[in-house]
């Protein structure tokens, strides 16, 4: 009984970047939308292999992200990552733009 129980619980060090909920996703992906007012749409491709033929394929899956000060535009290469909902589809925010569109 010389430590609370309180302190006992939670760790004494947590890894560099990791946040009290643990660590945010983070995706890289191509703006493929910036028509509405502080948010853009995020086209994020990825390999999957086909179930039957065993040959990758690309897919691609789509992703509202807060964009605060509307800095994106269409063809920004960005990097969003998860938070809380911000609204009925919006979980993920503009972390930073990683290349402009050209």
């Amino acid at each position: 009984m010389s430590e609370p129980l309180d302190e006992q619980a939670q760790p004494a060090t947590s890894p560099a970047g990791a946040g009290p909920r643990g660590r945010r996703q983070v995706k890289v992906g191509i703006v493929v939308s910036a028509a509405m007012d502080k948010t853009v749409t995020v086209a994020v491709p990825r390999t999957a292999v086909h179930p039957l033929y065993h040959r990758h394929i690309r897919r691609t899956s789509k992703f509202a992200a807060h964009d605060e000060n509307n800095e994106c535009r269409v063809g920004d290469r960005v990097a969003i990552v998860s938070c809380r909902p911000l609204s009925k589809r919006k979980r993920w925010r503009v972390r930073e733009i990683v290349r402009r569109a050209e």
